[in-house]
Order: structure tokens, then C-alpha cells, then sequence
């Protein structure tokens, strides 16, 4: 629409001529920001945060962020490779199942290794063992719960939903002995606030205490909103705190999106504007391929310029590059028409986005990019091509 748009932050403008599209851009000042208030939280807690990759794995920032957070936790053997090759410190993991080969990989790489299940923890502690037996190195075992107390609306994103897979529910734990068991896990809350944290945490304790007694740590899982402008960082704090002082352990929290929260967008052009009862622009990006939790979450993009239908004097409906009928972003309004060649920007495009893209129908993924505000500088560090495609076939 225009060759610069001036982002909500004081920051200058980024240069939209200079953007190649599709292309995720990253503010750094963004960035320092949200790892200023993860900062403050961590210190006034005691709690550690951890970078949860499975929502924001771009490793070209990563040594921005080891200078604040002491480590990453991984939902995968590949997640856990990045955050040893790319980000250093503690290396956690958190996944529903490992198989042997996975653990045996995870062993000599990771600090925690947390059990969805009993079984799954019985199957693994022996080759724990032997593996710092043989080593020296001890990797600390925990266990996730089912707090069985949901807070999220959504069922897609519900970990206590009913016949959930994910967490040990507390009639599995009669008779159970955890002694070797050097923490607990609980992962619930998507998008919450410290009030969702604060309730989900009393079912918890009302539980699971007996079991709570004695463990080095008890992890929080992530969907903490913790960068949110209207998130209670206070309330955090006191009830971190208080669980810390009530049971004399160390507190992790592992959001993904709170690092990476109002810190990206992705930059789009308008490839062909077609009319079927309303205009339809085809823009070089994609709802299902490149922001696909627009169509699972589901959600709707803000847009630079655009508003509501009916709020501006143009309408448009926004559809993506690939053949899926439903790729489509929304219904938008715009001062003028639409046409080939103008530039969109989608808000809050950093988390979710680059871990969850495809390369469905061949379409080229959008390139990476940071956006020093300082500086006033554009860097593109990564940019993809048939190859990405290519090699992820045979």
C-alpha cells in the first residue's frame, strides 16, 4: 500500500520497498522489550523461563535471547538439537512419547527429560541411569500431570480436555511411588493470563501435593501471555513466590509466544485482484501454508491500514497462493482498491508461524528477516527455494 509503515512501537519506519515478499520480519527492539519484562519477572520470581521452541525456534536471534533466559525446552529430538547446536544453557524436553532411538539421542544433550506418562517413565529411567552411570551425566527425570482443570476455551488447544493423551491424571498416581522422580510437569493454560495460572495452580496443589513434597523442581508448562500489555505480571510474580516458598522448590515457566509476542510480521503482495460478488485479491502468501493457525486457531489478522468490513470504503477478501478453496485470510476494508503489487503487512506474525509453515502445493516459503530499529537496518538471513521443497521429498 505504501513504500514504509510505521509499526505500532517507537521505532522507525521499516522500509517496505526493501522487503522481499513473502518475508517474516522481526523487530529487534520488539524483541528487547519482551525479554526485558521475561527479565524483571524471572528475577523478582526466582522462577527460570525457558524459550519454548515449539513456538518460536528462529535461531538467528537466539543469542539475543540466551542473555536474558537460561535455556529452551523441546518437544522433539530435532527441537531439542537446535536448542543444543544453536542456544546453549539448559536443555529440557517435554514430548507424548519418545521412542528408544529419540532417548538414546536425548540422553547425552538434555538437563530434563519430562514423561507424559507412568509407563513411558518406566520404560526410560533404566537407560537414564545407566547413561550417567556410564557417563557422569545425570539427566533429571520428571513427570507430567493432568491438572484435570481447564481454562482454555478451545478445545483444539486444551491439554485437560476430556480423554486428553497428555499428562498423568491423579487416580493414576494411587500406590505410585515417585521417589526417583526429580520434578513434576504441568502444561494447561494457551494464551492466559496469571489469574488462569493462579486457579489451575490450586487444583494442582489439591491434587498432587503428596506428590509435590520432596521434588527439585515443578515446571509450569507455557501459555503464559506474559509480554501481553494487559497481562498481570504482578500476580505472577506473588503466586510464583508464594508456590516457591510453600514447597521450597525451583519454579520453571516455558512460554513460546511470550518471547516472541508482538515482535514479527509478515510482509505479503498482491499478486491479482479478481471480482466474484466482491473484489479478491491473491496475494503471494498463504492462511494454510504460512499462518495456519488463522484457519485452526481460528483467528483473524490485523493488517496495517485495513479495518473491519463496512469500517473502510473498500472491500476485500484476502486469498492465499495455494489451491486449498479455504485459503482464505478474511474480509478486510481499505481506503482505496487494491491492486498488483501492493505490499501488506500482517501483525503479530513471529510465533506459530515460521515452526508451523508448510511448503503445501510447492508454494516458496516466506524469507526470514530482523529489523534493527537502532540501526535502521534490514537484514534478510534466511531466504528459501525449490531445494526446501525438494528436500523434504523423495
Amino acid at each position: 500500500m505504501s513504500t514504509a509503515i510505521a509499526l505500532p512501537h517507537p521505532a522507525p519506519q521499516l522500509p517496505l520497498a526493501e522487503v522481499p515478499t513473502p518475508c517474516y520480519v522481526v523487530d529487534l527492539g520488539f524483541l528487547q522489550s519482551n525479554l526485558d519484562v521475561l527479565g524483571d519477572v524471572q528475577a523478582r520470581s526466582g522462577a527460570k523461563i525457558l524459550l519454548a521452541l515449539k513456538g518460536f525456534a528462529m535461531w538467528s536471534v537466539f543469542d539475543r535471547i540466551a542473555k536474558v533466559l537460561p535455556g529452551v525446552t523441546s518437544s522433539s529430538l530435532h527441537e531439542a538439537q537446535l536448542g543444543h547446536d544453536k542456544f546453549g544453557g539448559e536443555l529440557h524436553a517435554c514430548a507424548p512419547a519418545y521412542s528408544d532411538e529419540d532417548l538414546a539421542e536425548l540422553l547425552p544433550i538434555c538437563d530434563h527429560i519430562v514423561f507424559n506418562s507412568l509407563s513411558q517413565w518406566r520404560r526410560h529411567a533404566p537407560a537414564a541411569r545407566a547413561h550417567a552411570e556410564r557417563t557422569g551425566h545425570r539427566v533429571e527425570l520428571g513427570l507430567r500431570l493432568n491438572p484435570e482443570h481447564s481454562e482454555v476455551q478451545t478445545p483444539l488447544y486444551d491439554p485437560c480436555a476430556p480423554r486428553s493423551r497428555l499428562g498423568v491424571r491423579r487416580a493414576e498416581l494411587e500406590g505410585v511411588d515417585l521417589g526417583e522422580l526429580d520434578g513434576l510437569h504441568f502444561h494447561s493454560l494457551c494464551e492466559l493470563g496469571s489469574d488462569a495460572l493462579e486457579r489451575t495452580l490450586a487444583a494442582v496443589e489439591e491434587r498432587f501435593a503428596p506428590f509435590i513434597e520432596g521434588r527439585r523442581w515443578v515446571n509450569f508448562g507455557g501459555g503464559h501471555h506474559i509480554t501481553r500489555p494487559d497481562y498481570d505480571r504482578d500476580r505472577l510474580v506473588r503466586v510464583v513466590q508464594g508456590f516457591r516458598e510453600r514447597w521450597g522448590t525451583q519454579v520453571y515457566l516455558e512460554p513460546g509466544e511470550a518471547i516472541a509476542l508482538g515482535t514479527g510480521v509478515l510482509v505479503a503482495s498482491v499478486l491479482d485482484v479478481i471480482h466474484n460478488e466482491v473484489d479478491i485479491a491473491i496475494l503471494d502468501t498463504s492462511a494454510t501454508a504460512h499462518m495456519p493457525d488463522v484457519l485452526e486457531m481460528p483467528y483473524r489478522p490485523r493488517i496495517v491500514g485495513a479495518g473491519e468490513p463496512g469500517e473502510r470504503p473498500h472491500l476485500v477478501r484476502l486469498g492465499g497462493l495455494t489451491c486449498l478453496a479455504g485459503d482464505v485470510i478474511g474480509d478486510y476494508s481499505f481506503d482505496r482498491p487494491l491492486r498488483a503489487g501492493d505490499k501488506l503487512v500482517f501483525m503479530d506474525m513471529a510465533h506459530y508461524t515460521m515452526v508451523k509453515n508448510t511448503t503445501f502445493n510447492g508454494v516458496r516459503l516466506p524469507s526470514i528477516a530482523t529489523w534493527d530499529p537502532e540501526a535502521q537496518r534490514l537484514q534478510v538471513v534466511r531466504r528459501f527455494g525449490y531445494e526446501d521443497y525438494a528436500g523434504r521429498l523423495s
